[in-house]
């Protein structure tokens, strides 16, 4: 008896344009009358999985920011949030790598030190509030995680030099091609399924969940029905004790009305 699905959005449940099928708010209905709650976990900023659930927002938990920051009903169920201190530290050595451009990502918006458009067109298609400042220092926030959009490619270049130097201290994954995100030691998406499961009484076992990168692995591990995505990157495959359809081919979609309703 499933209770809980979790799914992450880019490469899983939305597809390579971004778009969430309609076939999904049909599936949500018949979830919704077995009492199965659904979580969006993502790396997207929750502004932005707000927009793109719109129709059903009060019907699904948001665990945004890589886990960072769950919300339900537009309330905190939860946060982890970057303390101050290391944050400079953070932002200059980001600033000092060639084409790549730090992000802050905030409870209220994401922070941007640049107007340069590319980086902009980037980063709006996973962040709804994007705000510019002339100096981090000025934000007044709540930072729950830091990224790096890195032109050059995150897994072989970025990746590298904060994992050796921060890899002790915090979390440093990559979430996309071009995407390197750092959290708290204690923060990523399996942080915040476990959280959820002690709070809605949930166990391992009726828990499935849906991922198709690196920022997936812990919480894949969380749940006994977990789903690679025939698009997925090895190293999620070899974690996955099931393997769905692309998300091209709406994989999440098919796997939960296959087995679950």
């Amino acid at each position: 008896m499933v209770k809980l699905i979790a799914s992450d959005m880019d490469g899983t449940l939305l597809d390579s344009n971004g778009i969430l099928h309609e076939d999904f708010y049909e599936t949500l209905i018949k979830l919704k009358d077995k009492n199965i709650t659904f979580v969006a976990a993502s790396g997207r900023q929750y502004q932005n999985l707000l927009k793109t659930f719109d129709k059903v927002k009060y019907d699904i938990i948001f665990a945004a920011e890589n886990g960072t920051y769950i919300m339900q009903n537009g309330k905190e169920l939860y946060s982890n949030c970057i303390a101050n201190d290391i944050l400079n530290e953070l932002c200059c050595l980001g600033r000092s790598l060639d084409n790549c451009y730090v992000l802050l990502c905030g409870k209220k918006a994401a922070y941007l030190e640049t107007n340069e458009k590319f980086v902009h067109d980037e980063v709006k298609k996973y962040f709804e509030k994007v705000e510019v400042v002339s100096d981090f220092s000025l934000i007044d926030d709540e930072i729950l995680k830091f990224t790096l959009c890195d032109f050059d490619g995150a897994n072989n270049n970025s990746y590298n030099i904060f994992n050796k130097i921060y890899g002790e201290q915090f979390k440093v994954v990559t979430s996309g091609d071009i995407w390197l995100d750092i959290m708290n030691k204690d923060a990523n998406k399996g942080v915040a399924i476990k959280f959820l499961q002690n709070k809605l009484n949930i166990s391992f076992d009726e828990t499935m969940s849906f991922g198709d990168y690196y920022n997936d692995l812990e919480m894949l591990k969380c749940s006994k029905y977990s789903y690679a995505m025939g698009n997925a990157v090895d190293a999620v495959k070899r974690v996955s004790n099931y393997l769905a359809d692309t998300n091209e081919n709406y994989g999440v979609i098919k796997a939960i009305n296959e087995n679950v309703i």
